[in-house]
């Protein structure tokens, strides 16, 4: 059966179903539209993120299969937990939201060139400003040292992008994650697409039939008024 790449419009907020996307590149639905907050959150609602590259149109995704991390299956593995135990780190949740953005999308250690462009980078800052796109900081002595941000919508959360500048800093931004949505007994994070860093901390790859029901399930959850509050975190394993 021929595959279609759809088109969006700017009037059309509507995505096509995600059975409908392309096998190769391997979940490529749509292109055009535009980053419109209200764009985007319906895009996730629908397990669709936009990711594309400087000179590109804008292009939107939903992978099969499709890479998750059920927090209950975490690696920290031995070394990990020493450093845990005596990490010189503060986190914290929402407080310096644009840093972390800015941070990813300069992070030295990416081989290619930063998908996180400047229209990206003002519509995930217009999503944190209406309560949808968070971060984690990790800090030490005052300097922000690793970070991650991502996307949530009821229970579901994808993560978008994480940085590092001192040892461990973004799997501490991730153990924290963790724990603080475990407290609200959420089952997973949309890792989106799977990479070695990833899968070394537990991720793993599940179809994307699964992952929409168990998406589906996810976004049903609602959270109390307070979780998602700039505050300090804890790094309790």
């Amino acid at each position: 059966m021929q595959q279609i790449l759809h088109r969006l419009t700017l009037q059309d907020l509507s995505f096509p179903p995600t059975e409908q996307a392309l096998s190769e590149p391997n979940g490529l639905l749509a292109v055009g539209g535009d980053l419109s907050p209200p764009r985007i959150i319906n895009a996730y609602t629908n397990g669709i993120f936009p990711w594309f590259s400087e000179g590109d149109p804008i292009l939107w995704w939903s992978p099969d299969p499709r890479a998750v991390l059920p927090l209950d299956k975490l690696r920290i593995n031995r070394s990990l937990t020493k450093f845990l135990k005596k990490s010189p780190y503060q986190v914290t949740l929402n407080k310096a939201f644009n840093q972390v953005i800015e941070l990813c999308a300069d992070a030295p250690f990416r081989q290619e060139d930063t998908w996180i462009l400047p229209s990206m980078m003002q519509a995930y800052q217009q999503l944190h400003q209406q309560g949808f796109a968070h971060s984690i900081e990790v800090w030490q002595d005052n300097y922000l040292v690793g970070g991650l941000y991502g996307i949530c919508i009821g229970g579901f959360f994808s993560g978008e992008s994480m940085f590092y500048r001192a040892e461990n800093a973004s799997k501490v931004a991730l153990v924290a994650l963790r724990n603080h949505l475990l407290s609200e007994h959420v089952d997973f994070i949309d890792c989106q697409i799977q990479n070695p860093f990833l899968q070394s901390m537990g991720a793993i790859e599940i179809s994307r039939q699964a992952f929409s029901q168990a998406q589906a399930r996810a976004t049903q959850r609602q959270f109390n008024d307070q979780f998602w509050q700039p505050q300090a975190l804890h790094l309790d394993y």
